[in-house]
């Protein structure tokens, strides 16, 4: 894998092949972020990622000058790999956070401009992570929610639901704050 913009951009990561995770892909990582360049100054925003896997989207905000950082996954040896990743890019503003990311998310979480949410396609709850988020007022005012997600899961019904990104088949479903 690459990071594809920013400082950082053409570095090579590599994932072993050992990890049970679904990498978001270097094409949906970079249309994502040519969606939020149109909204955000990435040097000015609070970034949380949940469901946080190899890093390869904390390492893209990082690579575009995001300082504050956490990722959080319940998986020692992804979390164990984001550290020793981060070390490597001299990303020391990652904070890695090794929970549950419902509990964490249920805990005392540190308000966010963006919260990006990779989880597994097949989580069960999936659906309930927008309400999470939304009802316990984790995100800034005009803050962003980004649910990825496959075709099964339609978001179009709740209330901070905005639009649909839909790269082959990865979707992106975008929630606003305000």
């Amino acid at each position: 894998m690459r990071i594809i913009g920013g400082s950082h951009k053409g570095r090579r990561f590599d994932v072993p092949r050992s990890f049970n995770s679904r990498p978001t892909t270097d094409m949906a990582r970079e249309s994502l972020f040519n969606v939020l360049h149109n909204r955000y100054e990435f040097s000015s925003v609070n970034v949380i990622d949940l469901f946080a896997g190899t890093g390869a989207v904390s390492y893209e905000f990082a690579s575009r000058g995001t300082e504050k950082i956490t990722t959080v996954d319940n998986n020692y040896k992804l979390t164990g790999f984001l550290k020793q990743q981060s070390k490597a890019f001299s990303f020391d503003h990652i904070n890695v956070i090794r929970r549950d990311v419902f509990q964490y998310l249920k805990g005392n979480v540190r308000m966010a401009d963006i919260i990006f949410a990779d989880p597994p396609f097949d989580l069960k709850n999936i659906e309930t992570i927008p309400n999470l988020i939304f009802d316990n007022n984790w995100l800034n005012e005009k803050g962003c929610l980004i649910l990825e997600h496959s075709k099964e899961f339609n978001f179009e019904k709740h209330p901070n639901y905005s639009f649909n990104k839909r790269y082959g088949a990865v979707n992106f479903s975008f929630f606003f704050e305000g």
